[in-house]
């Protein structure tokens, strides 16, 4: 039988292999991708694997056509991946309904996926190979923390689902993440002590300045457009986070 072969692609990560060990594929900072087939859109379509919030990672993985560990994947590269997929499975066009957040007037937009560009990193200093970084609170607490990896995000899913079962008056998803991001706090290592200070002792300020410069140093892709209501009257502008609908991976309600 002869083996059918798709169309491939070289995708380029955002953080360009810079943080992942020497030894690791993913250092060469690029991905060789194929497009997507029947096999994917059968993910796609599946009720249950959609319910159990799995296709779209099953997807991503099966389009890898480089020799990875896809938990290994830094979330900012992964997110590229997710962009470089959509747009080669199903074009380019992303079609949202916006409402404006000034006079509430709705409308239909279309967003280029191809126009996403990746966030300018500054590498100058940072060694290769590593991804731990140190930053000084507000408080004047003093941490090291990293950027999180696909593996860390499903953990964190699943945390935050059990915790939701316990008590589902509050979502726990923000501290939960501080905790993985966190990987000392002055130059303690151990889990217990990280636990301790994201739940007891880090205060709003701390939070907010940790998550400001994490958006701002963490490779990934600048996922904004350029906004502007089509009211006549109203004619707001603004740069808007792309949202991630049902629309991006089922366009025109293929599932």
């Amino acid at each position: 039988m002869t083996e059918t072969k798709f169309a491939t692609e070289v995708l380029e990560l955002p953080s360009q292999g810079w943080f992942y060990p020497t030894d690791n594929p993913l250092s060469k900072g690029v991905l060789d991708i194929r497009y997507m087939g029947a096999k994917e859109e059968d993910i796609l379509t599946s009720t249950n694997l959609v319910k159990k919030g799995v296709a779209i990672d099953m997807v991503l993985r099966s389009v890898i056509v480089s020799q990875i560990n896809y938990d290994d994947l830094l979330i900012g590269d992964k997110n590229a991946l997710m962009v470089a997929t959509r747009v080669l499975g199903y074009g380019k066009d992303y079609q949202v309904q916006m409402t404006c957040p000034v006079c509430e007037h709705k409308q239909q937009d279309t967003i280029d996926l191809s126009a996403l560009e990746h966030k300018t990193v500054d590498f100058t200093g940072l060694p290769k190979g590593i991804n731990e970084f140190s930053y000084d609170l507000p408080s004047g607490n003093k941490i090291t923390f990293k950027f999180l990896t696909s593996k860390d995000e499903s953990e964190i899913e699943v945390e935050v689902k059990a915790m939701k079962k316990m008590n589902d008056r509050y979502s726990a998803d923000l501290s939960t993440r501080l905790k993985k991001v966190i990987t000392s706090v002055n130059s303690k290592r151990d889990i217990q002590s990280i636990v301790n200070f994201v739940d007891k002792d880090m205060i709003a300020s701390d939070s907010l300045a940790l998550r400001r410069h994490l958006q701002k140093v963490q490779p990934g892709i600048d996922m904004t457009f350029d906004y502007e209501c089509k009211n006549g009257d109203c004619g707001y502008e603004e740069r808007l986070s792309v949202p991630l609908t049902v629309e991006f991976f089922w366009p025109g309600g293929n599932r």
